[in-house]
């Protein structure tokens, strides 16, 4: 899939609730709703929809994936960067800008890295929405997928997992022809929402091994420095 490059109409500036709406925003209180338009599943033993399946299956089969992003803030604002995507667990986000911001997920944790002022945040894997995401065949069943519309060129599927992240949930927006992932959007408990766009994508590309590398050493000593001052 290759499309071109969204407009940024807005300064990239960035705060830590921004890069956490990639699929860090943890366990909180507000409960779901169901947008207007979506068919709602009734109970948890729910059947998963024939549509939905189709896509995860699709999206699972996708092993590795590069691309380009761009990141839409809860107040408008607007950042972006380039990606990079391995089954089972690991991606990373590699943002524009002065700060100097990385995401990555080793399979095993995630963390927030600011280069620039030397700060880290590390969160478990299985404690994030990204888990959805990076699952090696992405499991639908238990309830996870609470609401599906289907439009002429999109196909919206939202997924909500309690055990994992709360009353937060993930809304996933695909081509209906091709199943793609166009975007995605973390709504959090408060109900802010954090969209993210991909394009210019690349799929069963090679990635180099220490691309998604924790320096888990590094990221203790970020983590003293920041609680002693």
């Amino acid at each position: 899939m290759t499309t071109d490059r969204p407009g940024r109409t807005g300064p990239f500036a960035a705060t830590r609730r921004q890069f956490l709406g990639l699929g860090l925003t943890l366990a909180g209180a507000a409960a779901l709703t169901v947008a207007p338009g979506f068919q709602g599943l009734a109970s948890a033993q729910a059947a998963v929809p024939d549509v939905a399946q189709k896509i995860a299956d699709h999206f699972s089969a996708v092993k590795t994936m590069t691309g380009e992003f761009v990141q839409f803030g809860p107040k408008g604002e607007q950042t972006g960067g380039k990606f990079f995507l391995e089954r089972p667990g690991k991606i990373r986000f590699n943002y524009d800008g002065a700060s100097d911001f990385r995401v990555i997920s080793d399979g095993q944790s995630v963390v927030i890295l600011n280069q620039k002022m030397k700060t880290s945040d590390l969160y478990p894997l299985s404690k994030t929405p990204l888990k959805l995401l990076l699952e090696d065949h992405i499991d639908l069943s238990g309830g996870k997928v609470t609401n599906v519309k289907q439009e002429d060129d999109l196909t919206t599927i939202q997924l909500a997992d309690k055990q994992v992240f709360g009353n937060s949930k993930i809304t996933m927006m695909f081509d209906p022809k091709t199943y793609e992932l166009r975007q995605w959007t973390i709504t959090d408990a408060q109900g802010k929402d954090t969209t993210v766009m991909i394009f210019n994508t690349k799929e069963g590309v090679n990635i180099a091994a220490d691309t998604f590398k924790i320096d888990y050493t590094a990221n203790r000593e970020l983590n003293t420095k920041g609680s002693s001052r």
